[in-house]
């Protein structure tokens, strides 16, 4: 019996770890402040998100160089992160932000099954 921890999956593993990390620095960066500071001026929102994604590039490079050294084409890690960009992005909007629930999270979500099958199929 073969085990499943194959050298590529570990490597699809570390890189999606990754990209999960920085990508919840990300959400925050790009749309956090617009409930924590939506009374201050525009330049400051901007700062502070900046220096919320300078963490998000130290964990997003080092992913993306261990996927692509691993054999993870550069479609292949596109649309991975997409997927976990909606994935974080629904409960964010949810639970955080305190936007209603839509039914397009799911069809856009099931449009990115598509996109995975091709981007991954052989």
């Amino acid at each position: 019996m073969e085990s499943v921890l194959t050298p590529s999956f570990i490597v699809y593993l570390k890189t999606v770890g990754l990209l999960i990390a920085s990508n919840l620095f990300m959400t925050f960066a790009w749309y956090g402040h617009l409930k924590n500071m939506s009374g201050k001026h525009w330049i400051i929102a901007a700062l502070v998100s900046w220096g919320i994604a300078l963490f998000e590039y130290l964990i997003q490079v080092p992913a993306n160089r261990i996927g692509y050294a691993g054999g993870i084409t550069l479609a292949q890690l596109k649309i991975t992160q997409e997927v976990i960009t909606l994935s974080l992005f629904v409960p964010f909007s949810i639970v955080y932000m305190k936007q209603e629930f839509k039914w397009d999270f799911v069809w856009a979500g099931l449009c990115l099954v598509g996109a995975v099958y091709f981007m991954f199929r052989k």
